[in-house]
């Protein structure tokens, strides 16, 4: 009779085990969600920041997830051929998601004097005597990329505003290639070889703060308005149910939590360089829309 029972318990742990097998099995085998990061300054740091968040979302959503990088220009080939499910990019990129594909925001991020926005500045150094955007007729400017809000965008939208075209009363404008371009164009204020630049005011705290820079050297010639910037969007063919899954799991976010990545365990806000994730709705990325169709870029070119 012992050994009956032994022998039935023995089956009961090897049914539980297999089942276990079968059920992690199972969730290996389900197409995975596919989040696609905009690459900021370089791949090797969009990495660092970002992993945690998909393994985070992966543990907590019992569904796999994975991480692809792409760089700002590339972003929208992958949302048009519907080969990721979610996107963390900025707002422009978001914009345009959402004209074309109907795609919905999620969540924005808390990160700097402004919250979940930023401002686009002009910057010049001190000694140049640059001190109002008609004093850049003329002269020669650095942009970040040409999609950025905050470094291309915001800054063209200001001069245009002020009466003076970037295209016809400039002497010239550059655009620099590779990574780091936010940097790339402070420094290039800083070190001479321009006479302004674009630069988020992000990007000039966080400089300043890490002693790269320092503020006394420069003049801020304007500042746009605070508008939306970072931003993980949904695409439309996703499942709303998963939709709101994955952003509620976002927004309850804490410093506290962590993801394990390559073995290592994470501070996942930490780790991406923000204080929390934050609510946001359509209406938030008016000004932004705006911004788009006063410059004629895409998607409003023809507008």
């Amino acid at each position: 009779m012992i050994k009956s029972r032994a022998v039935i318990v023995s089956l009961l742990f090897l049914g539980c085990t297999l089942a276990i097998g079968c059920k992690k099995q199972a969730a290996s085998s389900q197409k995975p969600l596919r989040i696609c990061y905009m690459i900021c300054n370089s791949l090797s740091e969009s990495r660092a920041r970002f992993e945690p968040i998909s393994a985070y979302l992966s543990e907590h959503l019992g569904h796999p997830v994975e991480s692809v990088y792409m760089n700002t220009q590339d972003v929208e080939t992958l949302v048009q051929k519907k080969e990721v499910d979610f996107t963390h990019t900025n707002s422009i990129l978001y914009v345009i998601f959402k004209e074309k594909y109907q795609a919905t925001p999620l969540v924005g991020e808390i990160r700097g004097r402004y919250g979940n926005k930023d401002a686009g500045t002009i910057i010049a150094h001190r000694r140049s005597g640059i001190k109002t955007i008609q004093d850049l007729k003329g002269k020669s400017m650095i942009f970040g990329p040409s999609l950025a809000p905050m470094g291309f965008l915001a800054q063209y939208d200001l001069m245009l505003k002020a009466g003076l075209n970037p295209d016809e009363d400039l002497s010239f404008y550059h655009i620099p290639a590779g990574s780091w371009k936010h940097e790339k164009a402070i420094y290039g204020v800083l070190f001479g070889a321009y006479d302004a630049g674009a630069a988020p005011r992000l990007d000039l705290d966080q400089m300043a703060e890490e002693g790269k820079i320092n503020l006394d050297d420069f003049t801020i010639v304007a500042e746009s308005e605070p508008v939306p910037y970072c931003t993980f969007a949904a695409m439309s063919h996703v499942d709303p149910q998963l939709v709101q899954k994955v952003k509620s799991l976002l927004l309850g976010i804490t410093q506290e939590d962590s993801a394990l990545v390559e073995g290592e365990v994470l501070k996942i806000l930490k780790s991406a360089w923000i204080e929390r994730f934050v609510e946001v709705k359509d209406s938030d990325y008016d000004p932004i829309r705006q911004m788009l169709k006063r410059c004629r870029m895409y998607p409003y070119e023809e507008y």
